[in-house]
Formats: structure tokens, sequence, C-alpha cells
């Protein structure tokens, strides 16, 4: 495959990016020239992965770091490491998601769903703001998904936590809710000159569900139900690529993408009430939990 290089020069971080989407997602930006860094929870994985990744793409600047989302400290070492490391950010691509079939709690006492796929994501953007609007013009993309129109009804904001509900994919749904509320006021917040935020679907995809989860035989039910429909990782990605390095959404911010085209999130989505209601929540949240 000839290397376009569009992305020579560029930074690039994908969470999540040792499996599935996000794996693919970096071979794709690594093939355009990219110095590309994807994170990893476990060390084994993302070794085995970073050597796929370099081989496929034919790149050497693509590096591994570690990272796990339900742990603040975690996040908070990996920001440091990372910021000291890349004078600038160009593009976040926060990625890395998961489902469980028992309710879980990060190391905040977060529920384990919403810690990753939400809170984890958030306090990492904040963390790397400031350095992606120093190497303006730079970009958020959010990896959401269609499950955000089936999560019962929204956001239960007396029940963020799931604590007197859980219901695995109900709650996943409601994380992917939260993701397109976060992209939407980060959006509103952020100079689009400096920063754009954008989320999408990457459809249906044939891999391990979730993304980096545990759902036990639940998320195998659901893969061998739903593979015919499936497609594959490398065509999961192709929307995050392109919102990544695409001269035609430059500028363009706090949209919803699939199939490289805008697409139209459920009417609770688009409530910027809600999203703002979400972004205080939140924000009490990581500082009660000591940031």
């Amino acid at each position: 495959m000839t290397n376009d290089l569009t992305m020579q020069g560029k930074v690039v971080l994908i969470t999540g990016g040792n499996a599935g989407v996000g794996k693919e997602t970096a071979v794709g930006l690594a093939r355009k020239g990219a110095d590309v860094v994807f994170t990893a929870r476990d060390a084994t994985r993302g070794a085995d992965a970073l050597a796929d990744i370099r081989a496929r793409s034919g790149s050497d600047t693509v590096e591994v770091m570690a990272l796990d989302l339900s742990d603040f400290a975690s996040i908070r070492s990996f920001a440091d490491t990372f910021l000291a490391s890349r004078d600038r950010l160009d593009v976040l691509v926060n990625n890395a998601g998961l489902v469980q079939q028992q309710r879980a709690v990060t190391s905040e006492g977060f529920e384990m769903t919403f810690g990753v796929n939400h809170v984890g994501h958030v306090l990492l953007t904040s963390l790397l703001l400031d350095r992606l609007r120093a190497s303006a013009p730079a970009r958020v993309v959010v990896v959401s998904s269609h499950a955000h129109k089936h999560c019962g009804g929204g956001l239960d904001f007396d029940d963020l936590q799931s604590e007197q509900s859980y219901k695995p994919f109900q709650v996943y749904g409601k994380t992917k809710l939260a993701n397109i509320h976060f992209t939407r006021e980060q959006a509103r917040r952020v100079d689009p000159a400096e920063v754009t935020v954008n989320a999408l679907h990457p459809g249906f995809v044939a891999s391990r569900f979730g993304r980096d989860g545990d759902t036990g035989r639940l998320g195998d039910v659901a893969m061998v139900l739903g593979r015919p429909v499936a497609i594959s990782p490398e065509k999961g990605a192709r929307t995050s690529i392109w919102l990544a390095s695409s001269p035609d959404v430059a500028g363009t911010t706090g949209g919803y993408f699939y199939r490289g085209k805008p697409s139209t999130p459920s009417k609770l989505a688009q409530d910027d009430e809600i999203a703002r209601r979400l972004w205080t929540a939140t924000d009490d949240l990581v500082a009660g939990a000591g940031s």
C-alpha cells in the first residue's frame, strides 16, 4: 500500500490501540506518516500489537504506552509521561471502551463502564487539552456508538453509577450517549480554530465486544448472533482515520459521523442542557476523587 504521508509530522494518541478498531486506526494513521502513540492496559498485548502495527504500517514511529483508564493515578502518570516526551499533540482519539457482565467499580469507586468509557476519557482529555491547543489546529476524535440510541431512556442523574439497576448493554449505551454529550459540550468550550471535537459510530465490528471489555457469555452470544452483519475492524476504523486526518473536516466540530458522513444522533444526544448537566456532574466526580 502506498503511503500518502498526509500526517507526516503529526503526533497522534489513540487510547486502547492494542486491538480492534483502535489497532486498525493506529495502522492507518501510521501509514499516513503520523507519529503514533497508542495505549494498552496489558503490557504483553501492547507489545504484540506494537510489533504488528509497525510491520503492517511500515512505520517505526509507533510507540505503546501503559494506561489504565479505570485508575486516576494511571491517567495522571500517563499524561505527565506523554507531555514530557512529546512537544505537540495533533490528534487525540478517545477509542478505548469496555462493557462488563457484572457490575464492578474503578479505583475511585465509579461504576467501571461509566468510569472508563466516560470519566477516564474526560480526565485524560482535560490533562492534554493545553497541549492540543498549543498544537493548533488539533483534533479530538471520540469513538461513540449507535448503542447510545438504546440506553433505556437516557442518563439517570440520580443513579449515574448504576447502583440501583445494572443491565450491561443498557449501561454501555448510556456511556456512549455520554460520549456524545461530552463531544458536543467540549466542542462548545474550545475554539474550533484551536481544537475540533467530533464523535463517531464505527459500525458493528467483528472484534472483542466493547474493544477491551469483559462481557462474559453475554458478549459471546452478542457476537455470534451479530457476526453475519458485522464488519471488519479495518472497516470500522475508517471513520476514525478520516476524522483524524481528512482536510474535509478541518474546522468541523461537535458532529457525529458514520461511514465518513454526518449522522444524526438520538434526540436525547442533541439535548444541550443534559450535556451541560453531565459536564458539571463529571467535573464534580473528578473533583471529589481528589483531582
